[in-house]
């Protein structure tokens, strides 16, 4: 499933195609939508952000389109306006003078009055955004710092969209690696300074895999492996998803481990001090 840089940059992708055209025609595959259609024909749309893993497209007449992926929705956005050749199913296609996006597969799909947005039961239950505009470095690190988290164990907490979101598998992982921390305590049994750590691992690597389409290494660690001639996947990432290869930073061979009926990936040296 993407998490929330990936999110972003499908909003943006949006955001170039979609903002500030008139509509000259729209498609809903639901029959409880159809209706809608002819009232969006004809209307702008102003903006398209992200809140977690879900897009809001806000039209003119402040009517907001919530729509959430789940695992296979996908919106995609031919150079050439035509309808992309899929086995995929279409739930939702809007057109422009300039061009077409579309929605494929996602089973999740509402239209809201602006005014509801924030009352919605996905929204009204997450965390600050990492990436929200709005979002400040304190309030990453409150989550941190707050009691209402303390007895959670990290590696599920990080996953918990209420605490904060848009953070998925690989930057979990990620993130406990950047701030150097034992994976396996629960929040209230790391000191403070592992704390403003994970907050501003948290921070910067969301930043950084959305700046950069994905990856979260550092540009250093980034160049000297292309030089190298080594693979995408290879310089992608710290430790996600590199279990028996050697940490970018010490040599030692990474693990992993499941948890919560999902792996994490980890540094024994880097973050283990047994």
């Amino acid at each position: 499933m993407p998490e929330g840089p990936e999110i972003w940059r499908t909003a943006d992708n949006l955001n170039k195609a979609l903002t500030g055209r008139k509509i000259t025609d729209f498609y809903f595959a639901f029959d409880e939508l159809k209706d809608s259609e002819p009232k969006l024909k004809g209307q702008k749309i102003t903006n398209v952000e992200a809140r977690a893993k879900a897009i809001l497209t806000y039209f003119e007449d402040d009517i907001v389109m919530y729509s959430h992926n789940q695992l296979y929705g996908k919106w995609m956005i031919p150079e050439d306006g035509k309808q992309p050749e899929t086995n995929r199913s279409l739930r939702v296609a809007i057109h422009n003078k300039q061009g077409s996006a579309y929605l494929y597969s996602a089973s999740d799909v509402e239209l809201l009055p602006r005014n509801k947005v924030e009352d919605h039961s996905y929204i009204k239950k997450l965390g600050p955004d990492v990436l929200h505009p709005n979002t400040t470095k304190q309030d990453i690190a409150k989550q941190y710092f707050s009691d209402e988290f303390k007895n959670r164990k990290l590696t599920t907490l990080l996953l918990d969209q209420g605490f904060v979101s848009g953070i998925g598998n690989y930057l979990r992982s990620e993130i406990m690696f950047y701030a150097g921390v034992n994976p396996r305590q629960k929040l209230r049994e790391y000191s403070r300074e592992e704390k403003e750590e994970l907050a501003k691992a948290t921070i910067t690597l969301s930043e950084r895999s959305y700046e950069t389409g994905g990856i979260t290494n550092d540009a250093s660690i980034v160049e000297a492996l292309k030089r190298e001639n080594a693979a995408y996947s290879e310089y992608r990432h710290f430790v996600y998803n590199r279990t028996g290869d050697r940490c970018h930073k010490c040599g030692t061979v990474i693990e992993e481990e499941k948890t919560g009926g999902r792996k994490i990936y980890y540094c024994p040296s880097c973050q283990i001090n047994d």
